[in-house]
């Protein structure tokens, strides 16, 4: 798919008003995910009563979407940031990998509204530890690869178990499409992101920008006493707990994420 910018290979995923959004919300889904993982935030009432344009981009890449040469972080916040600004988004949200996209948007000064954080990771520590187990095998000549492509064949069936019931079998399928090489090098650009900077909630906390902190009450991404403090002392940091959901709580409640977006549009401007 592509936009009228030019950008062939891309998912794109538009909804709510094409002209005369009150405010205009890029969604960045997860690793591994596209932006079918918004759909049901997307068709959430709330966003639709909010006057709210929605434009979802997966990651490029993911999806057998087409990825770019530079892996880093720094680089998908680039890519993502220009692209926001010629959308005319003015609220940015972003998923578990997506979500750190968006802190390096705002850290960087790439953008300056507000800024929904889902299951975001802020540490090496944080992050699920069988995804550190596949970054480490994964730099094994060989072992590598084939551990990697085992990996992502039994990943959907095994996610299926964690996602709701009417959706499993389309986002399980959706999951299915990636490619394992390419998961292999992302991971370790993601790695080598977390070690440079060690903890991000500092570099999140000084980017300025108005941040909701969002997850699930048994979400598996870990957050450290000492983040959690970081995060509670920041003023323009708002920390939401959403009950009943794990890492994937904007398919597990759409509705209150769908609330916390809205809340987080109120600031834009």
């Amino acid at each position: 798919m592509s936009t009228e910018s030019g950008r062939a290979g891309w998912d794109i995923r538009m909804a709510g008003p094409a002209a005369g959004a009150r405010h205009r919300v890029l969604m960045l889904p997860g690793g591994m995910c596209t932006t079918e993982f918004y759909a049901d935030v997307m068709a959430e009432p709330a966003m639709a009563a909010a006057g709210l344009g929605m434009v979802g981009v997966t990651l490029p890449g993911f999806g057998r979407t087409s990825a770019p040469e530079d892996l880093s972080m720094e680089n998908y916040a680039a890519l993502l940031g220009e692209f926001a600004a010629e959308a005319g988004c003015d609220v940015l949200v972003g998923h578990s990998l997506g979500a750190n996209v968006a802190i390096e948007l705002a850290a960087a000064g790439v953008f300056s509204g507000p800024v929904v954080l889902l299951s975001p990771t802020f540490s090496r520590e944080d992050e699920a530890k069988f995804l550190g187990v596949m970054n480490s095998v994964g730099r094994v000549p060989g072992l590598g690869a084939l551990a990697w492509a085992v990996m992502m064949k039994a990943l959907p069936k095994a996610m299926k178990r964690d996602l709701p019931p009417r959706r499993a079998d389309v986002l399980a399928a959706d999951l299915a499409k990636n490619d394992p090489g390419f998961c292999r090098r992302i991971v370790r650009r993601y790695y080598e992101y977390l070690d440079r900077h060690g903890s991000l909630v500092t570099r999140l906390c000084e980017s300025g920008v108005p941040v909701w902190v969002v997850r699930g009450d048994r979400d598996e991404i870990g957050l450290t006493e000492q983040e959690l403090r970081g995060l509670r002392d920041c003023p323009r940091v708002t920390l939401v707990t959403v009950p009943d959901a794990g890492h994937l709580a904007l398919v597990e409640q759409p509705a209150r994420i769908a609330e916390v977006i809205v809340e987080a549009a109120a600031r834009a401007g």
